[in-house]
């Protein structure tokens, strides 16, 4: 069974992995990284934990049985009791409920460690996989996000309450 963890410096080899072997699906639904990313990624990686430890930001990744990072959960931005979040999850569990049961997870995390009361999430027009999963997770429309939002795409914020 995978087990949601929050990030750690022992991650960063899967967390490469997981990266690079997805890169390409990905980028078919979010803008890609850039070759940038990959060429700076330890550097960006202790960034992102150095973030982590100042509690700006809060990464998770779900860690499969055999050490394998299946995807990535961030809470990005924690401020006033709200964060946006952001996700990706693996081809290979795609379309398995794993983004959904692991978003709802989150969400208790997100209140009951973190303190937060609401969470938002912009997803592309074009990103029904990602629609869906915010609105089985509880999560409803509540206005546009601009292109500056997500890559250069269009597309919709959405928003959950968290219960404490």
């Amino acid at each position: 069974m995978p087990e949601l963890k929050q990030l750690h410096a022992d991650h960063a080899p899967a967390v490469l992995a997981f990266e690079l072997a997805n890169r390409t699906y990905f980028a078919a639904s979010i803008s890609d990284r850039g070759d940038e990313f990959f060429d700076q990624f330890p550097d960006r990686y202790n960034a992102s934990l150095a973030e982590q430890e100042a509690g700006i930001c809060a990464f998770y990744v779900l860690v499969a049985h055999d050490g394998s990072v299946l995807a990535r959960f961030n809470l990005y931005d924690l401020e006033d009791g709200t964060a946006r979040l952001g996700y990706r999850v693996a081809q290979q569990v795609a379309d398995r409920g794993v983004a959904t049961a692991t978003v709802q997870e989150l969400c208790r995390l997100a209140a009951a460690r973190h303190g937060l009361r609401t969470l938002r999430a912009a997803t592309s027009h074009d990103n029904v996989a990602s629609q869906k999963v915010l609105t089985k997770a509880g999560f409803v429309p509540v206005g546009p996000a601009a292109p500056a939002d997500l890559g250069g795409k269009s597309g919709t914020w959405y928003q959950r309450d968290l219960q404490p």
